[in-house]
């Protein structure tokens, strides 16, 4: 993660308890249609891009700023929170997002890494927005880290707060990516104890391993992680040895006392994982990020690790 999201989360939670986002908002919260980033009919991914997201990355590729500005809440004014500053100005994402029209902006995707609905009427996204800039004639890949908070209003659907980091070079992944990212891949972080518990319970009987994946939602390097898991080369290793938990922190601040107990270090980034017997007992933790990053380890160092470590 890029950006400061316990921070971001701090501002829009005060926003929302100064009342900015309610009023005819919270009105009627019934029978409310489904928002950005909820499923558009039963059955489908709530990682999929209904419409006004896909209106608003259509948009974005279109360049249009005047078709941007119908995403962004006016009243109140839609606030942006860059590294540096935060603006309260409507215009402030539609010229962001506009001006890379100029360097022929191209297969806007963005990416839902996470989802949380405060209530019926906010939605808050986590997204990674990925696109192509053209350099020279030749298309590069570009990304940026951010996240919005959508509000239903009198209008619909709404913008009224977006973080955002800068327009960056997206690095090649060794690993496979995720098309959808899966935004229940963590479950609530009060799950993880049980589960842990659960699949220990499982493994003495099928006599396999456990492994823990200490991250969030928010991490795309676990997404990607998760990927490699499934993928046609890795997942036979994983189902014939493994049962998996994903362990929530948070935004760091849960599971904490779980990450203690296996002796996994945070701080080094995640996802961090740790290899338990049957029994409990740790046969392997990661000390140093070795999983950080998804663009410094490859399908080989992941198959290296599975192999090593299985019963």
């Amino acid at each position: 993660m890029k950006w400061n999201r316990r921070m971001w989360a701090a501002t829009f939670g005060a926003l929302v308890c100064a009342g900015l986002f309610c009023g005819t908002s919270l009105a009627a919260q019934e029978a409310q249609p489904a928002g950005p980033g909820q499923a558009a009919a039963t059955g489908a991914s709530s990682a999929e891009n209904p419409a006004p997201l896909n209106g608003w990355a259509a948009a974005v590729a279109s360049g249009d700023r005047a078709a941007l500005a119908q995403f962004y809440s006016t009243t109140p004014a839609a606030q942006t929170k860059t590294a540096t500053e935060t603006i309260t100005d409507p215009a402030e994402e539609p010229t962001f997002w506009a001006a890379l029209a100029a360097r022929g902006i191209s297969d806007v995707n963005p990416k839902i890494l996470e989802i949380e609905r405060p209530n019926p009427s906010i939605i808050v996204l986590v997204l990674r927005i990925e696109f192509d800039l053209t350099d020279g004639g030749v298309k590069k890949p570009f990304m940026v880290n951010g996240g919005q908070v959508w509000i239903k209003t009198g209008d619909g659907w709404k913008i009224g707060m977006t973080q955002r980091g800068d327009a960056g070079p997206r690095p090649a992944e060794r690993l496979p990516e995720p098309a959808r990212p899966n935004v229940d891949l963590y479950p609530a972080p009060e799950n993880a104890t049980p589960e842990i518990q659960a699949a220990l319970a499982a493994a003495a009987k099928d006599h396999k391993r456990v492994i823990l994946v200490f991250g969030a939602n928010w991490c795309y390097d676990c997404h990607v992680l998760d990927a490699a898991f499934r993928s046609r080369e890795l997942s036979p290793i994983v189902e014939e040895n493994y049962h998996v938990v994903h362990v929530n922190i948070g935004d760091m601040d849960k599971n904490l006392d779980v990450a203690k107990k296996y002796q996994v270090p945070l701080d080094k980034g995640v996802p961090v994982l740790a290899v338990l017997d049957p029994n409990g007992t740790v046969v392997f933790r990661q000390q140093n990020g070795e999983f950080e990053s998804s663009v410094k380890i490859g399908p080989e160092d992941v198959t290296a690790f599975l192999e090593k470590w299985k019963p």
